[in-house]
Formats: C-alpha cells, structure tokens, sequence
C-alpha cells in the first residue's frame, strides 16, 4: 500500500510537470517577448499607435484641434529614433502604411486625424528610397520613404470626399479608421500572404490598430496573446513571422518622456535674402476704380491667405524623384517655419487656421520601370508643424482633386467666394505648379480688359522653379472686396545649406 501511494503520488507530480512544461512551451510561443530583435528574415508588422482624442498619452493631444501638442510632436520625434534604432536595427523599412485622415473626423468642427501621419512622418525620413529617374538605368537615392494613405476603396470613401480620376490605387493604399467591408484586414493578409521578408510598419490610431491586431491573430491562428488594452503611447507591438509561418508577439516600450515645448532643431537653419531671383517680384490689383473691373458679390471680404509650395522634394539634378514625400531637408524646413513664419508675415495677419491638400490623393506613377504610385503627402506635412506650433485647427480641401482639370477654379471658389472665409488669415499648403493658375482664375473672376496675370503660359510648372521652395504668394481682399497679390514674401531659408539627413531627436 505503501509503494502504491509513493507511486500515484509520482505520477501526480509528473503530470503536473507535464503540464506546466506544457503551458510554458504555449507562452513561449504566443505570448510577448519584450523588445527582441527583428530578424530581416521574417515578414515583420509593427504596430505604431498615434494619438487620438480617445486613445493618448496625457499632454499629446491639443482636446481643441485634435492635433499634435508640442509634447506629442517631441514624442513623435524621439519615437522615430527608437523605432530605427531598438525595432528595425537600422534596418531599411519595407513599406510605411497610415491613416487616410477624413476617415477619421474628430470634434464637433470635424477635423481630420493628420496626427497618424504627422507621427510616423520623421521615422519616414530615417529611411531611404532608391528610384529611377530615367528611362536609361539611372537611379537616385534619397533619405525619405512614401507614406500610404490613399482611400484603399470606394466604399470607404468618406461621404464628400472626391474620388481619385485614377479609382484605386492597390499599391499605395493607407488605413480605413472604421475598417469599411475589412479593407485593412485585407491589406494585411496580403502582406502575409505575398511572404516577403521585411518591415512594415502601420501608424494609426489605438482603435484601427486594436481591431487589427485582433483580426490578424485570430484569421492566421496564431494564437497570441495581445494586449487587451490601451498601454500608452510609449508601446510599440510587432508581429513577427518566421519563414515556417510561426508568429511572435513583441512588447516594445520606449520610455521616451518628452518635453512639452515646441522642438529645438540639433543646429541653425541657414537663412536667405528674398531676391525674387526664382520668381520675379509680380504685384497686381483688382478692385472697382480699375476699368472693366467689378468685385463679384459673393466674394470674400477682409480675407488673407499665403500660400506656400511644399517643403525640398526632388533631390536629384533634373527634379525627376518622385514617391510623394519631401526628403529629409524638407523636415529642417517644416520645423523651422513652426518657429520663424510668423516672424516674416504681417503681424496684424497672422493665420488663425491651416489648410491643404488631402493627402489621401494618389498620383500613378511616370512611364518608367519600376517607378510606383504616390500619395501627395508633402504639402500637408509641409505646414503641419506650424498648425502645431500655432495651436492651430488644420483642414483639407478633399472635395475636388488638385489633378481635376477645372482644378483651378475649383481652388479659387473654394476658398474666396462665400463668405466661408471671410474675417480669416488662412495658411495654405499646395502644389507649387497649381499655385499661379489658382490665383490667375480668382484674379479672371474680377474681370477687366489687358490685366496683369501671373505668367504661365509656356512655362515649366507653370512658372514655379522647381529649385525654389521659398517663395510665398500673399492674396489679400479688403473689406469692400478689393483684391491684391503679390510675391514680396519668401520664407528666407536656404535650400542649398539644408542638411542632407533628418535632424535627431
């Protein structure tokens, strides 16, 4: 009796061994290593959550504009250097997928979500893009990587928003917010399924993430065990797929504590004297004193608006560099107009709001071997940074395609006809060869016979140089209707000094 109780005491204890090597052999597989290293072997997702009204960190999110606070862009900064150094290890990314931002509407004024975008656009620019530039061979490299944003679908499309005259992409699609018909659910499998190794990373808020995250593990059968809650802004999760197809969890937690002011560039941005050597000095008037000339009633009334070209985009001799984004020189510029635009325009006219182009907009890409579809990203997150250091409500002109070909008198009636925008200071970021015909059309409108329009006819890009990022057009209609324009303003930065690398945070 004695031996038969040692015995089933044994087999007891075996099997509880038994089990526990079992349940520790289960975690190990499905459950979250804390910061390992990515292998450049697997199919890697990483899961980057940008703050939203619902989901952030205290102090990252201005509650008014549903933007970036100075503490939520200095974290977006300072995240971009982790992700490069402690999750790719240096490694290239693959591909760089983020929120279309009018799927995302947020405060009762219906904002945008460009914080997706804006968070994951210094990382983009720690990256490089190697591209052709020709039909012969030649390739130019660049430190900046397109973001995907566009509307991956119709149904998707948010009510309002104008379908690209190109439908859909496929190739440079971003993140429903919603997930309508569970188009991110698909962009996902595909990835998985095409099995190249790499890295892709996904910016998005917690909710599009979350669902995703749980999507993912519950279709592929992975069995991880995912967080079931909102940790902070601080942690970034990657899904690693070996080449056997087995996946693994993995918590990244930064600890970044970023200070609440608005970020120090690493060293002084050379500054330029406005020469109007790139765009000759060109100044006209409209108003009723002018024969032929007659204000149009529904114009605008006590209205300015300066608009800018995008920040340094074409690296390469002849400007032929394409994939959507400005390159790494176009971060020291956008950061430093956050601090120093207001310095330059009128102080009785500073913006009270920002505007731009959606840049859920796609365009195909040139008839060149392996040239590819881009989102035009870089005149919105040209002047987000100045929305940010302002405090200012940032929105997008989605209604119509800056590639429409009434485009023109679209823009015009948009922004000046209606009284929408009267008593306001607007800062707009758009496209530099669209600029000129913008402003001619509002000018057409007042009628007039021999006036003075801006010079466009038979020029490059309209007129706009393609080496000249600093020039700003100042439209401005008085109270009674009267309109003036003029190029006397620039933003007195020297491209030609600009770093070559993003500055580090």
């Amino acid at each position: 009796m004695k031996y038969s109780i040692q015995w089933r005491n044994g087999l007891s204890t075996l099997r509880s061994l038994f089990l526990i090597f079992f349940l520790i052999l289960v975690v190990g597989c499905s459950g979250s290593n804390q910061g390992d290293i990515l292998s450049s072997d697997n199919i890697n997702l990483i899961f980057v959550a940008s703050p939203d009204l619902a989901y952030h960190d205290s102090g990252d999110i201005d509650p008014d504009t549903a933007n970036l606070t100075f503490q939520g862009l200095q974290r977006s900064l300072q995240m971009a250097t982790f992700l490069k150094q402690q999750v790719l290890d240096e490694n290239n990314v693959t591909a760089i997928y983020t929120l279309s931002p009018m799927t995302h509407l947020q405060t009762e004024n219906k904002y945008p979500n460009m914080t997706a975008i804006g968070y994951i656009q210094q990382f983009a620019l720690l990256n490089q893009q190697t591209l052709p530039i020709d039909n012969i061979g030649g390739t130019h490299t660049a430190n900046s990587y397109p973001l995907n944003v566009a509307y991956p679908s119709k149904e998707s499309l948010p009510v309002g928003v104008a379908e690209s005259k190109y439908g859909y992409s496929g190739r440079c699609n971003g993140l429903d917010f919603n997930n309508t018909g569970g188009i991110n659910d698909a962009l996902v499998s595909a990835i998985i399924t095409k099995d190249q190794p790499g890295y892709y990373v996904f910016s998005a808020p917690w909710e599009t993430l979350d669902a995703l995250l749980s999507t993912i593990n519950e279709r592929q059968g992975y069995n991880l065990n995912l967080p079931t809650n909102y940790m902070g802004a601080n942690h970034v999760y990657a899904i690693s797929i070996s080449t056997e197809g087995h996946a693994s969890l993995v918590d990244y937690n930064s600890n970044l504590t970023p200070p609440d002011t608005y970020p120090v560039l690493p060293s002084s941005v050379a500054g330029a004297a406005c020469t109007n050597l790139k765009q000759p000095y060109f100044t006209t008037e409209r108003n009723d004193g002018i024969p032929g000339v007659v204000v149009p009633s529904d114009i605008n009334k006590s209205q300015t608006v300066y608009i800018v070209r995008h920040a340094e985009a074409h690296p390469d001799e002849h400007f032929k560099f394409e994939n959507g984004n400005f390159v790494a020189a176009g971060q020291w510029r956008a950061l430093e107009l956050g601090n120093t635009l207001n310095d330059i325009i009128d102080p009785n006219r500073v913006p009270n709001m920002v505007y731009s182009i959606d840049p859920a907009q796609w365009i195909p890409g040139p008839a060149i071997p392996g040239k590819i579809d881009v989102c035009y990203v870089r005149p919105s997150l040209t002047v987000l940074p100045y929305a940010i250091a302002n405090h200012l409500p940032y929105s997008l002109v989605s209604s119509f395609s800056i590639l429409d070909r009434d485009a023109a008198t679209l823009a015009s009636d948009y922004f000046f006809f209606g009284g929408t925008f009267s008593n306001q200071t607007i800062l707009l970021g758009w496209e530099s060869g669209r600029t000129r015909p913008l402003i001619n059309a509002l000018l057409a409108s007042y009628g007039g016979d021999n006036l003075r329009e801006i010079p466009t006819k038979d020029l490059i890009n309209n007129g706009w140089p393609g080496d000249d990022y600093d020039t700003i057009w100042t439209v401005t209609i008085d109270a009674e209707g009267n309109l003036t324009v003029d190029n006397n303003l620039c933003e007195g930065i020297d491209s030609e000094l600009l770093p070559e690398t993003a500055p580090q945070f």
